[in-house]
């Protein structure tokens, strides 16, 4: 089977400007890209319109819908699989390892889950319906369809999405099981982090705990909101810093990922009714923590 020509391919729809040719459009549009990168990136036919490669000398078009390809020079290898749990002509379910990002940003393009799964399964309209983290493992669902995608992500939406975690940290001695935690989180610093601060609530997580062992405990995590980095930091602000993390409570320096060392969050389970058949669906990722 040939590959789909847009397969990867990142969208911009041209806004209204002065720019006379394509080149000096995309200069000023995507100014976080040189202009020797989008030289060398229509020469090489990897700017498109409708499928096609567009020549270097193209006159700017507002509104025209052009597709791009973007590259990351020497993108470090993840050598770990995801796992497929489920898939249908609507829904793909599968089973993230630790340490591969979920869609293309930063560093990352090919070493991730929807590029690895666009290319496998030939699909250029997946779309990931939810976040997880790059160092989280487990279970997420993307769609594999425009026509349906907005029933899934209504499920978001309307909190009928039900997740659980597991993870392993330091122990909270004192507490009273089921622990109820809530905490307001704002943005930190750098502006990649969340913090948890003096204010009304506005995550919330059900804690319980699964095993006990003299320095860490195994804990099942259920938030009831999904704000950034939400599990991570309300362990940290309760004392019990995920084991692994390289972000909270402090910001570690590290250049290269050890990937004998993951972080010990998984999302375990999502269940919910599906929107198009109205019948249960549960998912169980099959990923193991690290022993206690």
């Amino acid at each position: 089977m040939s590959e789909s020509p847009l397969i990867g391919a990142s969208h911009l729809h041209l806004p209204a400007g002065p720019w006379r040719w394509l080149l000096d459009g995309l200069c000023d549009v995507l100014p976080g890209v040189d202009r020797a990168t989008w030289l060398a990136r229509l020469q090489q036919g990897k700017v498109l319109f409708q499928g096609q490669p567009l020549a270097v000398d193209s006159p700017y078009r507002e509104g025209m819908r052009v597709e791009y390809f973007r590259e990351v020079a020497n993108e470090r290898e993840i050598p770990f699989a995801v796992e497929i749990l489920h898939h249908d002509e609507h829904l793909l379910v599968v089973d993230k390892p630790h340490f591969l990002a979920v869609a293309p940003a930063g560093q990352w393009v090919e070493q991730t889950v929807l590029r690895r799964l666009q290319r496998q399964l030939q699909l250029p309209e997946l779309v990931p319906l939810h976040r997880l983290d790059r160092l989280t493992a487990g279970v997420m669902l993307l769609s594999c369809q425009r026509s349906s995608r907005d029933a899934y992500l209504s499920l978001f939406r309307q909190q009928r999405m039900h997740k659980v975690y597991e993870a392993v940290a330091g122990p909270l001695l004192g507490l009273a099981w089921p622990y109820q935690a809530a905490h307001c989180l704002q943005p930190g610093e750098p502006f990649f982090r969340m913090q948890a601060v003096s204010g009304p609530a506005n995550a919330w997580t059900t804690l319980q705990v699964l095993e006990r062992g003299s320095a860490y405990w195994r804990y099942r995590l259920q938030p009831q909101t999904g704000r950034k980095h939400q599990l991570r930091v309300q362990m940290a602000a309760l004392g019990a810093p995920l084991r692994h993390d390289p972000l909270y409570p402090q910001l570690q320096a590290h250049d290269v990922d050890d990937f004998t060392q993951p972080l010990q969050l998984l999302a375990r389970s999502l269940h919910f009714d599906d929107p198009l058949s109205g019948l249960p669906r549960h998912f169980l990722s099959q990923r193991q923590l690290l022993p206690l």
